[in-house]
């Protein structure tokens, strides 16, 4: 796939430009990786108006040389983020270059000063009001977006292999292994967090991981994973039943369904991130449900599970073409059970696209 980095790095300078900014340091690897496809767990990258270097360590010499086009690549000994400081001070024009403060700690802040002139270690670095990175990322391209489908599919075909581990008795550890091995048989690089599997009164746990405890005769039964395929993460969530419910139950499990698909319904360009969340809520409002509601209703995922934007309660952020987001309500009743489901969502212009199309209808096993 041939992804152009050439046209990230534009976008990013002019986004410098419009702030005044004529230097920036990114050292948040998902960062990283986007502006110049440099995929190793060591690395920094120094951007100027004019040029672009990109700081690793010998081990990756040899692949840095294969992945990066759009930045001159250095290798130094040790501590990447201090050497791409010394090399953005030394640049012509230069006269300050800019970080991001969610990302960095006190402890390197202080070593990046150190590692600058005495004439310079007041005022040449300066924290950024707001990421400039994270922006461009949220909203993908064709070429991401191809990624993001591929790991979807991905996704939906573990969890119609997985039903099939699924019955009394097996502890939940086991399902979360075959799920996580059949993951990697398929090409998955790992998961995108720890695979959650939740069982009768655990699945009221809204995060609750695969445990040694064994699947009951009869309740529900929470999936909750996502893959990583070529650098991009996926996330869906099903819950299952095992045995019959009863009428609570399976009333419970259908109001959720109907938030879910409603607020799906309710994604397109242009909503604002808490409409697309009050048209979940209200469908549990209605049914009686809010209070059992408790956490935001999606989330944008990409090269991180969590990105932005973030689908909340009264959020006035707006969703704009390419981001790809989850749609994923729930309803947790503690010591009883609990009930969410998620697929991913892609933005358009003219509504969403679920890139998770497994039914959602209440599976009995």
């Amino acid at each position: 796939m041939n992804v152009d980095h050439f046209r990230r790095i534009g976008l990013l300078r002019r986004k410098m430009t419009r702030a005044g900014l004529p230097g920036l340091l990114v050292t948040h690897l998902p960062d990283v990786r986007y502006l110049s496809g440099f995929t190793g767990s060591s690395a920094a990258l120094a951007v100027t108006r004019r040029g672009a270097r990109l700081f690793t360590d010998g081990r990756y010499k040899a692949q840095a040389a294969e992945e990066v086009r759009v930045a001159q690549v250095e290798i130094v000994s040790s501590f990447p983020a201090k050497a791409a400081v010394e090399w953005l001070a030394a640049q012509p024009g230069v006269s300050g270059a800019a970080f991001d403060p969610a990302r960095t700690t006190v402890a390197e802040l202080r070593q990046w000063k150190e590692a600058l002139p005495s004439s310079l270690r007041r005022g040449f670095l300066s924290s950024l009001p707001a990421p400039l990175v994270e922006p461009l990322r949220s909203v993908k391209d064709e070429d991401e977006l191809e990624l993001m489908i591929e790991a979807a599919l991905l996704g939906c075909r573990l969890f119609e292999h997985v039903l099939g581990v699924i019955r009394p008795g097996v502890r939940e550890v086991e399902v979360a292994a075959e799920l996580e091995h059949q993951a990697r048989l398929l090409g998955a690089e790992g998961m995108s967090f720890e695979t959650i599997v939740a069982s009768g009164v655990r699945s009221a746990l809204p995060h609750g991981r695969a445990t040694t405890a064994l699947l009951p005769r009869r309740g529900f039964v929470t999936l909750d994973f996502g893959v990583i395929l070529n650098g991009y993460c996926s996330d869906m969530t099903r819950t299952v039943f095992l045995g019959k419910p009863n009428a609570k139950e399976r009333g419970t499990y259908q109001a959720v369904l109907e938030a879910q698909e409603t607020a799906v319904a309710a994604v397109t360009a242009g909503a604002s991130c808490g409409e697309v969340d009050e048209a979940a809520r209200g469908v549990l409002r209605r049914e009686g449900l809010a209070e059992a509601f408790s956490h935001s209703t999606g989330h944008g995922l990409g090269l991180e599970i969590h990105e932005p934007p973030r689908i909340g309660a009264g959020l006035n952020s707006r969703l704009v073409p390419g981001m790809v987001i989850t749609i994923e309500p729930g309803v947790y009743f503690a010591g009883r059970f609990g009930i969410r489901i998620e697929d991913m969502v892609a933005v358009t212009a003219n509504g969403g696209q679920v890139l998770t199309p497994t039914p959602k209808a209440l599976i009995e096993l």
